[in-house]
């Protein structure tokens, strides 16, 4: 199938001939479906299924096209239009590429990206130096596109021990919020020690995000496992004590640190 075909096919499904449900979508009602499509590509990604990969990538395309036409059917822009702009974007965005320009570093290239980027319309418009972060974003993806943003004019951390000084600090006042139990306050401090822990994962290149999904990941292979040894000794979680409970964390550690492939 050629892409021009495909795109027939969305007109098609979106026509008064097409698809009853397609046909009643809108830009705010696909949103979420965008999200679970880009997630399930994730999964496949993580997974290293290029079979997955390749049907996933195909859902995540609908959602354009489809975002796309109902963009025309208002007479806002076309997926033509979409395409003209990501290659002019490309383009411009590459002048060590498509121009003159010479980088030898993924660093300079990053340089020279921020460089265009700032004589764009959008980000000429934009008042703040922390403009340009989407609200929506998952917390720890907006926390960590934030510091970014303020770090190149030069607000930052000047070493990692700084950092992990001030992680220090908010945990105090964390814990001193533990001891007034007011619900406002230990929101605010451990809102302070999740933000200045995603400045700590930005000094020593760790993205948060992932190391927090491998963490949980992490726990939840150990948690089965201790299901697993409480079915075999034929008793329930709920009636063992927290040693118990303990003993069996500790025996499935012991087991993946043994058995990493398992």
């Amino acid at each position: 199938m050629t892409w021009p075909t495909l795109v027939q096919v969305v007109n098609k499904l979106r026509s008064p001939e097409g698809c009853p449900w397609d046909r009643e979508q809108t830009h705010e009602s696909l949103k979420r479906f965008l999200l679970e499509e880009t997630y399930e590509l994730f999964e496949a990604i993580d997974l290293k299924d290029p079979d997955s990969m390749k049907d996933e990538l195909g859902d995540v395309l609908l959602q354009v096209l489809l975002h796309a036409e109902i963009a025309r059917e208002h007479g806002h822009f076309s997926i033509d239009d979409v395409i003209t702009n990501l290659r002019e974007k490309l383009m411009r965005r590459h002048p060590h590429v498509f121009g003159g320009a010479s980088v030898q570093t993924p660093e300079q290239v990053m340089k020279t990206w921020d460089a265009v980027k700032k004589t764009e319309k959008a980000s000429a418009e934009r008042v703040s130096a922390l403009d340009g972060v989407p609200s929506v974003f998952p917390a720890l993806m907006r926390a960590e596109k934030t510091q970014k943003k303020a770090a190149k004019v030069g607000f930052d951390w000047e070493e990692t021990p700084d950092v992990v000084e001030k992680i220090h600090e908010e945990l105090a006042e964390l814990e001193k919020a533990m001891e007034t139990g007011v619900q406002d306050e230990l929101e605010d401090e451990l809102g302070d020690l999740l933000f200045a822990t995603v400045n700590l994962s930005r000094f020593i290149h760790v993205d948060p995000e992932f190391a927090l999904k491998q963490a949980t990941a992490k726990f939840t292979e150990r948690f089965h496992l201790v299901e697993a040894y409480a079915k075999e000794e034929g008793v329930d979680l709920k009636d063992l004590s927290l040693d118990q409970l303990n003993l069996l964390w500790d025996r499935a550690k012991d087991h993946l640190r043994k058995n990493p492939q398992v």
